[in-house]
């Protein structure tokens, strides 16, 4: 049966890919209220994409913002059930004048497929549904029971898939889930991720003056809100970038000598980590720890953004009274979010300056998440994998979050296989998003042999 399905793959990859194409064409950003419309357009593609792949009792569900789409196939009695999830949201392309070709245009070049949600996340989630029309089209049924959840709220939040987890743990009931939304180490490399870290993402808030004041009349005097928030803001991590919040590290448990040393093999190079990723003058962060310890298993203090006083053209002195930061703590397994957000304020309020009072605004905050890599499902992913691919697989943790499966965990007591099909400079959030197209078809591959086993059959 495997090689049935290689050849209904190899097949049909041009339909997969235009069918792709079009889902991308669709600009569903979730957090602009003007695509409200193309939301709705893309919940309707997966349903209708879901039926067409043999599923069952599909339902686009509303929620307080963007609906959910719901399908399921339970007709392998005595089989494990698989919870696939994915969304179908994407991030606004800005700046619009960085993209080589329209974001929401897809175009071929160099074997990759450019275009906003190529890779985040409609590439990668489209690839189960594509599995399962496989699946089906070779054997007529699936090896294991499958169920879909797919979100059009992941790039803001996720607050309407966290309540519907936690209150429909019943209709969701399966024995793992599977995610692809994550990257592969480096190209061609067939890589599990783990781990990945939580996240707590928040407003702070600063107040000095009743009012704008003349920095003339008044400056030397009254206090100023941007200054006084960057100094909160400074004093979060030392020179080092050690977070000095009280009892922020009390939780942080070290990696597993095992799993350090694995991290260790891996093919990875400072001095191109640097230049072709993060493109600076140098490094930061702990300097006892290496590049892959700090962006997997240590927690993170960042700020996003701040806001305040004047910044249009021309000159206009005055003294903010009102300013805000967009802040960010990721956090590793073990950490309690609410005890951070605790701590983050109580250290805040002990640290503002003289005159300036605060307000801490908590948007998000989901815990970090650690898959024992001994568990059934993940060895078969990993075998599935490494047949695929042609090489052995590698576990890594990430450094990014995924709210959902630390819901799955805590309301349905499942683990998640996080297979991702994505590479590490695809560009998520970023102008020309790519996602090789090779890895579309292979990820397709990859995930029907991995449900076909699982199922023990074949």
């Amino acid at each position: 049966m495997p090689a049935a399905i290689d050849a209904f793959v190899k097949q049909n990859q041009p339909r997969f890919l235009e069918e792709l194409k079009e889902f991308i064409r669709i600009p569903s950003i979730s957090t602009l209220p003007q695509h409200t419309p193309d939301i709705a357009r893309a919940a309707a593609f997966v349903a209708a994409q879901l039926g067409a792949a043999g599923m069952e009792n599909i339902q686009i569900v509303p929620t307080a913002k963007h609906p959910l789409v719901y399908a399921d196939w339970l007709h392998a009695p005595g089989k494990p059930t698989v919870l696939c999830y994915g969304h179908y949201d994407v991030q606004p392309a800005d700046p619009l004048e960085l993209w080589v070709t329209p974001p929401f245009e897809p175009a071929e070049r160099d074997g990759n497929l450019y275009a906003r949600g190529s890779s985040d996340d409609k590439g990668q989630m489209y690839i189960h549904i594509k599995a399962v029309e496989a699946l089906r089209a070779v054997s007529g049924r699936l090896p294991v029971n499958i169920r879909f959840l797919i979100e059009g709220e992941e790039e803001v939040g996720g607050a309407s898939i966290t309540r519907y987890v936690a209150e429909n743990p019943g209709r969701l009931a399966a024995d793992v889930a599977l995610v692809s939304d994550t990257a592969m180490y480096a190209d061609g490399i067939p890589t599990l991720c783990i781990g990945l870290r939580g996240l707590i993402y928040m407003e702070v808030a600063a107040r000095g003056a009743g009012r704008d004041l003349h920095s003339g009349l008044y400056g030397g005097a009254a206090p100023n809100a941007i200054y006084g928030l960057i100094e909160v803001l400074a004093k979060a991590k030392n020179a080092d970038g050690v977070i000095q919040i009280p009892g922020i590290y009390d939780a942080v448990e070290e990696p597993a000598p095992a799993e350090l040393q694995s991290w260790r093999g891996l093919p990875f190079d400072e001095r191109e980590f640097l230049a072709r990723e993060v493109g600076a003058s140098t490094l930061t962060g702990e300097p006892d720890r290496g590049v892959l310890e700090r962006v997997w298993s240590r927690p993170t203090f960042e700020v996003h953004g701040i806001a305040g006083g004047f910044t249009g053209a021309g000159s206009k002195t005055v003294i903010p009274a009102q300013a805000t930061a967009k802040v960010s703590f990721r956090l590793v397994p073990k950490q309690d979010p609410d005890r951070v957000v605790a701590a983050f304020r109580e250290w805040v309020r002990a640290h503002a300056p003289k005159g300036i009072s605060t307000e801490i605004r908590v948007l998000n905050a989901s815990p970090g998440v650690v898959v024992n890599p001994d568990h059934p499902a993940v060895r078969v992913a990993a075998r599935a994998f490494s047949e695929v691919f042609g090489k052995e697989t590698v576990f890594i943790r990430s450094g990014g979050s995924i709210p959902v499966v630390g819901d799955f965990a805590r309301h349905l007591h499942i683990p998640t296989v996080l297979m991702g099909f994505g590479l590490p400079d695809d560009g998520l959030h970023s102008p020309n998003e790519k996602y090789k197209i090779q890895n579309y078809y292979l990820g397709i591959l990859t995930v029907a042999h991995f449900l076909q086993q699982y199922g023990g059959l074949g």
